[in-house]
């Protein structure tokens, strides 16, 4: 095991803040492992005592609350939703292979991973607290200091007051059964389902009813989609809220030899929103006839689908595309190119890999 009780095979980003994505072979799991899950910080993990941590609710609100990690426990019920995360700068490798990003780390495709959350309802927690009629965004403040921000600043960020009254949106001490490990966000982190990962704040100290979105670095400046000729900038540019539409092949890998004749492929699409995946289709001329492939295991509306096919290929060299749809009946863009920005986020391209069949 590696640094935090992670596996060897992740794919190491930065060391301080560590930053480490998936590796692709344990993406194949329904659920993913605590000990595979991706990592993304902007600070060091800090170090917090829950004994004497306490969550501050303030703001908007007929009451300000300071609740222990004893009282919510005992004074909420509690739930569980099986969700995926999936960071925003996810595959953005294929985005930097079209033009460098300088600053931003080259994630590949796992930079995202599903759990089962356990914890209280955040939209109990607000309603013994009371928004008041001007509060419209619930803002969500960690205790880990970021020496990116400027000014330095802890991580915080904000989403509609009508998301977070939905039951699927948590306050969580418990990761896939056990207790919530420091580097996910112990003692309690919030888990935003079909959101961008940036808005489940770990380490989370402060919630604070507002009337308008979180002003702070990591929502007014970064974690914004800014077209191809802007310079990120505060406010520049578009919000990211909701995961777009995204998809991609787990095995095999890009550039694997396999045997001619049937080969089983697999992958795994995510809808993000409100949204479903609702087909899978797969592709070995380029895009001029697609075969559906099965969808998996429904682990629930905020979860992904793992997807497989299997497909009879010849001897020779072969590219296989893949396309996800959704509920809305929207699929994913065809071309990496136009997907280009400044900060290399939503890259939700149809994914495509180059393999080797050989003969037996």
């Amino acid at each position: 095991m590696g640094r935090f009780g992670k596996r060897d095979d992740l794919v190491i980003h930065g060391e301080e803040p560590f930053n480490a994505e998936t590796g692709l072979g344990s993406l194949t799991d329904s659920v993913t492992d605590t000990a595979a899950f991706y990592v993304r910080g902007h600070g060091p993990v800090p170090e917090i005592d829950p004994k004497v941590w306490r969550l501050r609710v303030c703001g908007l609100v007929e009451r300000e609350l300071t609740l222990s990690l004893e009282t919510l426990r005992e004074a909420f019920r509690e739930r569980s939703v099986t969700a995926t995360l999936q960071c925003a700068g996810n595959r953005r490798a294929g985005l930097v292979a079209i033009r460098d990003i300088p600053g931003e780390a080259p994630w590949g495709p796992g930079a995202t991973g599903t759990a089962v959350w356990t914890g209280v309802a955040l939209a109990d927690v607000l309603a013994l607290a009371g928004p008041l009629t001007l509060a419209s965004d619930v803002g969500f403040e960690g205790a880990d200091q970021c020496p990116e921000a400027r000014p330095v600043q802890r991580f915080g960020g904000s989403i509609p007051l009508d998301k977070a009254k939905r039951s699927e949106v948590l306050l969580a001490w418990v990761m896939n059964g056990e207790p919530l490990a420091p580097v996910h966000g112990a003692p309690l982190r919030v888990v935003v389902p079909g959101y961008i990962g940036a808005r489940s704040i770990k380490w989370l100290e402060r919630i604070e009813l507002r009337p308008e979105p979180w002003p702070g670095y990591f929502q007014h400046v970064v974690y914004r989609l800014v077209a191809a000729d802007e310079t990120p900038g505060p406010g520049v540019g578009m919000p990211l809220g909701l995961v777009a539409l995204n998809s991609d092949v787990l095995s095999p890998r890009d550039g694997e030899i396999v045997a001619a004749g049937p080969v089983d492929v697999c992958g795994y699409a995510f809808a993000g929103g409100d949204r479903y995946v609702a087909r899978v289709d797969v592709s070995t001329d380029g895009g001029a006839s697609w075969t559906q492939a099965d969808l998996l295991e429904d682990l629930g509306r905020w979860a992904w689908r793992q997807w497989r096919i299997t497909l009879d290929l010849a001897p020779g060299e072969h590219e296989l595309l893949v396309r996800a749809w959704d509920s809305s009946a929207a699929t994913q863009p065809e071309d990496e190119a136009a997907l280009w920005n400044p900060k290399g986020y939503v890259n939700n391209a149809r994914p495509r890999i180059r393999i080797k069949a050989s003969p037996r």
